[in-house]
Order: C-alpha cells, then structure tokens, then sequence
C-alpha cells in the first residue's frame, strides 16, 4: 500500500478573511459605523443564502453527477452508539443505484477492524475495504515516509485503534491506553524519564488523556532530534453520545501545541491523504465524487479543497444558522436535512 508524494504535501490551511467598514473622510460617527457593520453583515448573508442551496431535486443535483459518495460517520451515519433513522434504507437504494461508498472518519479511537464492527453491530452491511479511520491515515503516513526504516518508535496519544493500525505495519509503539491512570512524580525534584528512541508523536482522541501522557509527549517532541508530531484529526467537537456534543481531538492536539509550539502534521479530513488514496488506488474521477459530512471545517473542507462536489447534513453538529451566518466562508454545494433527503418522494422501485 503506497502512497504518491502529492499525498504528503502540507495541509493546506484556510485564512478567515475580515471585512473592515472604513470612511474616506475620516473616523466614523458610532451610529453610522454600526449601521455600516449592519448592512455588510445582512450584504454577506444575504450572498450566503444564494450559494448555498438546500437540496430540492437530489436526482439532477446531486445524484446523476455522482459515481462515488464519501460519507463521514459521526453526525451522518449514526450518532454516538445510534443509527441515524432511515440511514439503512438509504444506503441500500444508493447501492441499488450502482453508487460506490466510501466512510471516512476522523475518529482515530478504533482501527478499520474496529469500525468494521460498530458498523456490523448497527445493522449496516458495509464490508471493510470500504472503511477508512484517521488511525489508519496516521499508520499510512508513516508507511510512506519510511517511519520504520528509522529505526524508532512511535508515541501514542490515544485509544486503542492507532496501536491495532500501527501493528499492521509492523511499527514498534508505546504509550496509548497502557500510560491510562499514569502520574508523574511532581515532588520536589521530580523529573520524568522519557524515552529518547521515540520518533514520532501520533496524538488521537483519547478519553484518558492525563497529565503524564502530555507531559511524555512534549519531552518527546522538544527534545528528540527530528521528532514529529502527527495529529489525526482537529475536530473541536464530537458525538460520544447522541445526547450532546463532547469536546474533540482538537483539545487533544491543542495541549500538545501549547506546551511544545509546535504545529502538527494533520492525517485526517481536510489533509487530502485518503482522498489521493482512493482515486490513486481505484482510478477515480474527483469530479463524479460527492463528499457527504457534518462539519464545514473538516468533511465540506475536504471536498471543497480536493476537488469534490460537497453536501452538508444538519444530523451531527453544523446548524443551519451556522451554515448560513455571515461569519461561515466554508460553502458546500447544497445542504439538508440528512441523506435520507436523496429519495424523499422518491418510490423504493423508482431508484433501482
């Protein structure tokens, strides 16, 4: 399993651009620059509103123009532990239809295996070689760099599924969920040992995450010549329950960046690592693949970036106040509700 160098470039970052209401004639009254903010906020809404549009003819817009549909999981497919209602049903049809699928996740805390088995357990016949997890974009981006020819070893902050994904590749690890519970001696005098052969610091979503782990990761990476810091993922938020929203790996990351000034390599959604695996590997055209997600920073991102078409859900954590403020720059194609909107009114017979 190789990947093209393209794949490796660094991730592309988008710069949030901020409008400034200026008179040529001098400073403002307070009153009248209010009603200037007032009436760019309403101009840019207002241009929002016409370039994203909710999905009303699925069949034209979206699915006579798709080949292959990238959904993301999370906020898509289930929420939590639940299976979004109808999702069953809808992914059948699509298959019917001839339609590839793919289901790219940023969560890194199960391997393929893993998620092959939330899927099965959810009722979803999804087979394996169609799932693809930020903890297998971390074991391939050091398959490609040549980790293993090192000779060093990785640091995982993390569950259990990067260590499943870096096992298959044969690259020694430590840390994970045997470091859960670990404290470090902060007595006067107190000094942690850390290991000097570590090479790389993979930080994934880690509901264990303590002290020693983020303290083991920043003597790795400030003082191991060489050392890189590797992130799956930098959702801000996710769905460990169908309840509410929990923070995600993105205040994971945001530890290790604190304490060591360092930014890191990012694998998962938007990083175009799976997207040039997948047309590399099975030859596909950009322009016939939708990505389908919850989030605009992440799922819309990585299509917009890559080259795909892009269709926001409102199931997982973006509203559409959000989708639609003045303040979002990140615009899929269209939106709705849940994918479930690709056969409303649409007879079972009549997308076969």
């Amino acid at each position: 399993m190789r990947f093209n160098t393209a794949v490796l470039s660094s991730l592309s970052l988008w710069v949030a651009h901020q409008a400034h209401v200026a008179n040529a004639f001098g400073v403002p009254s307070r009153r009248a620059f209010a009603r200037a903010v007032s009436t760019q906020s309403m101009t840019t809404s207002t241009q929002l509103r016409a370039n994203v549009l909710k999905l009303s003819d699925p069949t034209t817009q979206i699915l006579d123009k798709t080949d292959v549909f990238i959904f993301d999981c999370d906020g898509v497919i289930w929420r939590g532990d639940s299976v979004i209602p109808g999702i069953p049903e809808t992914l059948a049809r699509l298959r019917a239809m001839g339609k590839k699928m793919f289901f790219v996740t940023n969560n890194s805390t199960k391997s393929r295996a893993g998620y092959k088995k939330k899927f099965d357990s959810l009722g979803l016949d999804v087979p394996a070689e169609e799932i693809f997890s930020s903890s297998f974009a971390a074991a391939a981006y050091l398959e490609q760099t040549n980790f293993k020819d090192t000779g060093k070893k990785v640091y995982v902050v993390g569950e259990v599924g990067i260590g499943e994904e870096l096992d298959l590749i044969n690259v020694p690890w430590i840390g994970g969920p045997a470091d859960q519970g670990k404290q470090p001696d902060m007595s006067p005098g107190g000094f942690m040992v850390h290991d000097h052969d570590v090479g790389a610091v993979i930080v994934g979503f880690d509901r264990y995450i303590n002290y020693y782990k983020i303290q083991f990761a920043q003597l790795c990476i400030n003082e191991n010549p060489g050392c890189e810091f590797i992130a799956t993922n930098l959702d801000a938020v996710t769905h460990l329950t169908d309840a509410q929203e929990w923070a995600g790996n993105g205040s994971m990351v945001g530890a290790i960046k604190g304490c060591t000034g360092q930014e890191p390599t990012v694998v998962g959604k938007p990083s175009p690592l799976m997207i040039d695996y997948l047309c590399t590997k099975l030859g596909l055209e950009r322009s016939r693949i939708c990505m389908v997600g919850d989030r605009l920073d992440t799922d819309v991102l990585f299509g917009t970036d890559n080259g795909l078409q892009s269709l926001l859900v409102l199931s997982g954590v973006t509203t559409e106040e959000k989708l639609l403020s003045a303040e979002n720059t990140i615009t899929p194609d269209f939106y709705a509700d849940t994918i479930n909107d690709f056969f409303v009114g649409v007879p079972a017979e009549a997308s076969k």
